[in-house]
């Protein structure tokens, strides 16, 4: 079962492509993230998902309905977060939950009572008198307090403080086990990286990798930190040089033989050689505009 599908689906805003051919699939269950600088179409797509800017062609369908004549029904099932929530000035937190859980019908106080205090939520404040982060919370609660089938986050963590962010995937991992699935936008590698078990790369308007963390993460390429006095010169395979105070980093994907042989023939005060990060690899996807090496 599948909890978002897409074929083909393309928006474009006048001769502006925001989003083009999206062949996405995220499975009931899943901790989905979806990856992307500003700009690269993250937003557009979520947009498109539920209804809220109409696609150009293409189709798609969440929780086994389409997104167009099923749009009703989809909503009542989704908990979905903007990455920018906007709220009327003058209610107080608990009118903005009560509303929020009015408009689906349901009495979702105990929930909100559960959530507002595990994130520090005053819920008799007024909107106006909440900063960035607390609105945040805010818009967290009135998508996950009807305990939706679906979670699609937009950027959720920015403002965010980080013990709330940390109390904020305690939340989502909580929901995850007990069968929601989780679809999480973000330009934040290291959220994907450490709590996504799939994710897609897009770059305007496009996906350009779709598979699980760990094999996205996957590269013949290590990150080698050096010591000393080290001729890079003697080496091919080599990119991404950084200075060091006592010496000097860079991936390195050539032969490892070679490598040691070059090593060997240096003064090495020390030597670390790591799997490169995501970011690092993310960086790789996006200068090259294929697969990591």
């Amino acid at each position: 079962m599948n909890a978002i599908r897409t074929e083909k689906l393309t928006k474009f805003y006048g001769k502006v492509c925001g989003i083009k051919d999206l062949d996405l699939v995220v499975e009931r269950g899943d901790f989905f993230g979806f990856i992307g600088p500003n700009g690269s179409g993250k937003s557009t797509t979520i947009r498109t998902l539920l209804g809220l800017i109409s696609p150009t062609f293409g189709s798609a369908s969440i929780l086994e309905r389409d997104i167009i004549k099923d749009r009703n029904d989809i909503l009542s099932r989704v908990g979905y977060m903007p990455s920018e929530a906007v709220f009327y000035n003058g209610m107080r937190v608990a009118e903005i939950l009560s509303f929020s859980a009015a408009l689906r019908k349901k009495d979702c106080s105990k929930e909100a009572k559960k959530l507002c205090e595990r994130l520090q939520l005053d819920p008799s404040r007024k909107v106006e008198e909440l900063s960035f982060g607390n609105r945040k919370k805010v818009g967290i609660v009135c998508a996950l307090q009807h305990l939706p089938e679906l979670l699609i986050l937009d950027e959720p963590t920015s403002g965010l403080d980080p013990l709330m962010q940390w109390e904020f995937f305690e939340i989502l991992h909580e929901r995850n086990r007990a069968g929601a699935t989780v679809f999480l936008s973000s330009h934040v590698l290291s959220e994907i990286q450490h709590n996504c078990n799939r994710a897609a790369i897009i770059r305007e308007g496009r996906l350009i990798a779709c598979d699980c963390v760990e094999n996205l993460s996957k590269t013949s390429a290590k990150r080698v930190k050096v010591r000393g006095k080290f001729n890079l010169s003697a080496l091919s395979g080599v990119r991404d040089v950084q200075p060091l105070s006592e010496g000097v980093s860079f991936l390195y994907g050539g032969d490892v033989n070679e490598l040691i042989r070059a090593l060997s023939a240096e003064h090495i005060g020390d030597l670390t050689i790591a799997e490169p990060d995501l970011e690092e690899i993310f960086m790789h996807y996006y200068t090259n505009g294929g697969e990591a090496r």
